[in-house]
């Protein structure tokens, strides 16, 4: 199960230097996770100020 980033996201780019497997990547004014790279670590959800990650 990987995570997701829903419409929440504000681009504020912490999410993408917390990935520890560069899975965030920034697209459209939005930022995306990449599911076949995910961990399922949660770093990107324990950083972000809007819980914009969430686990699908």
């Amino acid at each position: 199960m990987a995570y997701k980033i829903n419409d929440d996201c504000i681009a504020c780019g912490a999410c993408a230097s917390e990935c520890p497997v560069d899975a965030i990547s920034e697209k459209d004014g939005k930022y995306v996770i990449d599911a076949d790279a995910c961990l399922d670590c949660g770093a990107c959800a324990g950083v972000c100020p809007v819980e914009a990650p969430q686990a699908e």
